[in-house]
Formats: structure tokens, sequence, C-alpha cells
């Protein structure tokens, strides 16, 4: 039995608090985009569940137009999908859609690894630690969506801090694909991309032990990847009721 989403609305508790004022530094597709972004990664929306453009317009007193640049946004991010004359839904992706991507970071991942193994400069090792710090911190205090969100940019710091300019977009989207995953399929948790292995892959880079740093990083990812393929199908088996009544 398909469960229905939470619509997100001004009201919601679990949205996250965005300045409105006329002063506000951000601009009203920036909050929107935060909050829709949010309801993903708290897990607030399902697979396959569409967005209406005249309700979510509605819900954020903004003109179409500007919903319909976020939207945008959005689709090109890969966290929404967008289809001509029926509108935005969320991703409700298959297995093989989930193990694509992550066996694509595996690939990436690996040459970054490669590139930095040896070569981390003080100032990297300084800004991968208080990385792994803040990830920590966001655990600590239960914040799934910052916790999602911050073990998924210690991915693209790395391939940020090896110079690779012209893949960050890549790593950037494959990174925001799986983070998606994650939530769409496991969003009772905080973010199973452990600080731990971070920390781990930051001392084997930073010994110069490629052997350790891509085992590390492949053990990583494969984990990942099993636990949401694991809820994916959980999910496409259908509803258990004696969960949902407590038998």
């Amino acid at each position: 039995m398909a469960t229905r989403s939470r619509p997100i609305t001004s009201a919601d508790p679990a949205a996250p608090v965005l300045p409105t004022s006329a002063g506000d530094s951000l601009s009203v597709e920036e909050r929107i985009y935060a909050s829709i972004t949010a309801a993903l990664l708290q897990g607030r929306l399902r697979p396959g569940a569409q967005l209406v453009e005249r309700d979510l317009a509605a819900t954020f007193g903004c003109t179409r137009g500007a919903l319909r640049k976020v939207l945008a946004r959005l689709g090109f991010e890969g966290k929404l999908v967008l289809s001509a004359n029926r509108g935005a839904f969320v991703p409700s992706p298959s297995e093989e859609d989930i193990r694509q991507v992550y066996r694509a970071r595996q690939i990436v991942e690996a040459g970054i690894v490669a590139a930095l193994c040896g070569s981390l400069s003080g100032a990297h090792k300084r800004r991968l630690r208080a990385h792994v710090r803040s990830e920590e911190k966001a655990l600590r205090a239960g914040s799934i969506d910052e916790s999602v969100r911050l073990a998924g940019q210690f991915h693209v710091l790395l391939t940020e801090l090896a110079g690779g300019t012209d893949l960050l977009g890549l790593v950037g989207q494959l990174v925001a694909r799986t983070e998606l995953y994650k939530a769409l399929f496991d969003p009772s948790k905080g973010s199973t991309c452990s600080a731990d292995e971070h920390a781990q892959i930051i001392e084997s880079l930073d010994a110069g032990d490629l052997h350790a740093a891509l085992a590390t990083m492949r053990e990583h990812l494969s984990e990942l990847e099993e636990r949401v393929v694991t809820q994916a199908r959980k999910s496409a088996a259908g509803e258990d009721l004696g969960a949902v009544f407590g038998m």
C-alpha cells in the first residue's frame, strides 16, 4: 500500500526556518529551493510523489514563474524528475539506477583518491579534519539533512583538493543523487556515510598508503550502496502492515 507524502507547508515544524522579510539575504527562489531540498533530504517526500505547481506556488506565496526556475534547477540536479505536460515528481529509481550511480562514484572517486594519496598539504589536512568535525557535530545534534549534506560534501571537497575543477560538477551531481536515494529509502536515520570512515580515508591519504585509501573508499561506498538497495527492495515489496499497526 503506498504511503502519502507530507505536503510542504510553511507551518511544518520539520521545515527549515527561513527569513521572509523584504530585506532577506536569500532570494525567493533560494528559500523555495532550500525548503524543497530539506523536505527531500529529511525523507518527507516519498518516491514518485508529484509536486503540483499550483499548490506549491500557493504554499510558498510565490509566482509560478519563480517556482518553475526552482523546479528546473532541482531537475537539473537530479533531485526531481520533470515531465512535460505532467509536472514535477520525486524520483522513483530502480535498483539498477541506484547501482549505476554508485558504480560511477566508485570509478571517479578511486581516481581522486589516487591523485591525493601522499600529497595532502597541511592546509588540505586542516580543511578535511575540520569538515569531519562538522559531520560529527551534526550527527550528535541529530540534524539529519545537515548530516547527509555534510557527508556528501566531504567527497566533493576531496575532488576540489585534488584539483578536479572539471570534475566538481559531475561529482556534485553523483553525490546529490546518492544523498537523495538515502533520504528516499532510509529517511529515519542520519547519514550512514560515516565520519569515522572519512577520518580513516584522510589518515590513509596522509600516510601515502594508496592500497588502504582505495580499500577504505571502496568499502565505504559499497556499504552505502547495499544499505540503500536493501531498503529500496523493502519499499518495492510494499507496506509492512504489521510494522504500521505495531503487530
